[in-house]
């Protein structure tokens, strides 16, 4: 190896060490606001739970995952499946999944309408639609509460138009956590498909129409295949935060309809299980990494088709 060589090795090494060094405050602040807590929580759900609410440190114990499907009979001691966390688990994904596709029925229209504005006018859309933004969640959440109960504008309305004689009880139901949540996350919808939209070649669209296709042809067939990237990231952006939705079912909810995040908190509070909370923060992590897998899987087959 000549000494044009070696010089070239070394600032190489030189060069990598200099980008090691440079990404240092960005990693070390991954690893403390993400990897560090993440990390407490694995262990914290593989420990005994304390007295008091805490664990005691390094007495470990798979008592902890066990509990999030699982129970033991105060009699016997036997295992048997803990039905309501099991309920409780499966009514977050349902109304998840639910709030994504309502999000996604009422955002594509809206989207669509925006992009084909006039370009002059997009802007003031796509501002009105971030308005909900400025606002708290919490301000938001009482907002619709004031909409759905049973007193609320929702139910005055239907009596003064003469469709129902008594108000109809909504509130404190999975139909308000339902309402709640689309209404909260509906913008996190719009936003990328109104993106992806905007980038649609319409030519394609008048095409189809010249070819004899029906407007639901060419939706079908012509659009949605198009925008399919911008419909999976509302989908990620809306069915992540929904699962983990605490607030929205605390409130519309009344602590009667709980979702994982509830329960999660419920554990770290009230119940004094800390392990059992660690295990089922864990267990919600994993949820939303298959689902995140799953998304971008059917982002990659579609995007494969297209150039």
């Amino acid at each position: 190896m000549n000494g044009a060589e070696q010089v070239a090795i070394e600032a190489r090494k030189q060069d990598i060490r200099s980008r090691w060094l440079l990404s240092t405050p960005a990693l070390v602040i991954i690893f403390v606001a993400a990897i560090g807590p993440l990390f407490v929580m694995l262990l914290y759900s593989f420990m005994v739970k304390g007295d008091y609410g805490d664990v005691k440190p390094w007495e470990f114990s798979l008592d902890g995952w066990t509990s999030v499907f699982f129970q033991r009979d105060i009699f016997d001691d036997t295992l048997g499946l803990a039905d309501a966390h099991v309920s409780i688990i499966w009514r977050s994904i349902q109304l998840s999944f639910f709030t994504t596709i309502l999000t996604l029925i009422l955002g594509f229209p809206t989207a669509y309408f925006i992009a084909t504005r006039p370009p002059h006018t997009r802007e003031i859309w796509v501002f009105l639609v971030t308005i909900p933004f400025w606002t708290n969640l919490l301000i938001r959440t009482f907002a619709m509460q004031q909409v759905i109960r049973n007193e609320g504008l929702l139910n005055n309305a239907l009596i003064w138009l003469g469709i129902i004689k008594s108000p109809l009880q909504i509130i404190y139901t999975d139909t308000a956590n339902l309402l709640g949540m689309t209404y909260v996350y509906l913008p996190l919808m719009v936003l990328p498909l109104y993106a992806s939209i905007e980038k649609l070649d319409f030519r394609l669209v008048e095409a189809g129409y010249d070819l004899y296709a029906t407007r639901f042809q060419v939706l079908r067939k012509i659009v949605i295949p198009l925008v399919k990237p911008g419909i999976i990231a509302g989908s990620i952006l809306v069915f992540i935060p929904s699962l983990g939705a605490y607030v929205i079912p605390r409130v519309l909810g009344g602590g009667k309809n709980m979702m994982l995040g509830n329960l999660i908190e419920m554990q770290f509070g009230a119940g004094r299980n800390w392990p059992l909370g660690a295990a089922m923060s864990i267990t919600l992590m994993i949820i939303v990494m298959v689902a995140l897998i799953v998304y971008v899987r059917n982002a990659s087959r579609g995007g494969s088709g297209h150039v």
